[in-house]
């Protein structure tokens, strides 16, 4: 019988598959536990449910579930165009923005050839990677950030990408536009900048640099943007990238046909001229933010200051047992130990009362451990 691991890429035999946030139903079945009592806070996700807006438009296309969705997207690719003040022939849609970073990786890489990235980043930009037989050249952290001064420094003749992510998942931390302007202005011009700003609509003002505001100047830059987070349509996976023509009919060249379904792209369309939803979700991500923060002042526990829609928090001890008392009272929350960060907890802010039941639970298993 043939081995068909061994048969598999090299990069791709070396991968062990993403593993998501634990669901509500399998840690129900696992512990017999009521799902209606489980908190979920593991996966960055919305705690506001999508708008009704948003469940308005998808209503009205069930009635076309038998048709192939707009391959191009043309409505919303028309609406990120005008609101992200580029073209549409710069947009690029993705089924969420993973798929964007696969798109990038299976367009660029290769074999001989490597991406730069930082410590603690996002898990799928080795993933993506790897899988196409490139090299990943790791930067160690800066005070569990980007340090992208030395970030520059990996780049060699190799290099076709570097990710940077601001602010970053898992840590939440971020960089100012001196740093980025900095950074882009000394990448060399033969190198891809895939700037992730997936949590970038919680950021307030002027608190983190717009990568719009670069695109004109730098034609190596890629912005990739998603609506899982604030506009609150995880489920529906959903995603765009934003760059310059040419970097868009590349991608578009490898990009699987209808790879954004129909409910996806009338609901993207809505959530994008719904901003009484998005300035809500703003709100109750700062309130969360500011009530998870005081429960570790309470429980003399540091954290990562983070501009997310999460927290990362430092328990001063290996997080597993932690991680796993706080299943046994029925909430989830997201280790990190596999980020490098075995000390750590990243915890989605949610609902108030959410946020409550996680810091009652978190204080009881403390006391307990």
């Amino acid at each position: 019988m043939s081995d068909f691991l061994a048969l598999a890429q090299s990069g791709v035999q070396k991968l062990s598959p993403y593993v998501p946030g634990k669901p509500v139903d399998e840690l129900a079945r696992e512990l017999k536990l009521d799902p209606a009592n489980i908190v979920k806070l593991a996966s960055n996700e919305n705690p506001l449910g999508a708008s009704p807006k948003v469940r308005e438009a998808i209503a009205n296309e069930l009635a076309e579930l038998t048709r192939y969705p707009d391959g191009n997207g043309f409505e919303l690719k028309t609406q990120l165009a005008e609101r992200c003040r580029v073209q549409t022939n710069q947009v690029t849609l993705g089924n969420g923005s993973n798929d964007i970073l696969e798109l990038v990786a299976r367009a660029y890489l290769a074999p001989g050839q490597n991406a730069v990235f930082s410590e603690h980043a996002f898990a799928v930009y080795p993933i993506v990677t790897q899988a196409v037989g490139a090299e990943s050249r790791v930067v160690p952290a800066k005070e569990w950030g980007h340090d992208l001064p030395a970030m520059l420094a990996a780049i060699d003749a190799n290099t076709r990408i570097v990710f940077i992510a601001n602010p970053n998942n898992p840590t939440g931390t971020w960089f100012n536009a001196q740093a980025l302007g900095d950074f882009l202005r000394d990448v060399p011009q033969d190198v891809l900048v895939v700037l992730d700003e997936a949590y970038i609509e919680y950021a307030v003002g002027g608190e983190l640099p717009d990568g719009l505001d670069y695109l004109a100047q730098h034609p190596n830059l890629l912005v990739s943007r998603t609506f899982s987070k604030a506009y609150g349509l995880a489920a529906l996976r959903v995603g765009y990238a934003l760059s310059s023509p040419v970097i868009a009919d590349v991608l578009n060249r490898v990009r699987q046909p209808f790879n954004v379904n129909s409910l996806a792209l009338a609901a993207a369309c809505a959530a994008l001229n719904d901003a009484a939803y998005l300035a809500k979700s703003r709100e109750l991500n700062e309130f969360g933010m500011q009530q998870l923060q005081e429960g570790c002042r309470e429980l003399d526990l540091g954290w990562i200051p983070s501009k997310g829609n999460f927290l990362c928090i430092d328990l001063g001890r290996v997080a597993a047992p932690v991680f796993q008392g706080l299943l046994q009272e029925g909430v989830i929350v997201r280790p990190v130990a596999n980020y490098g960060m075995p000390n750590h907890l990243r915890v989605t802010i949610g609902l108030p009362t959410e946020n409550a039941r996680f810091l009652e639970a978190l204080s009881k298993v403390l006391a307990s451990a």
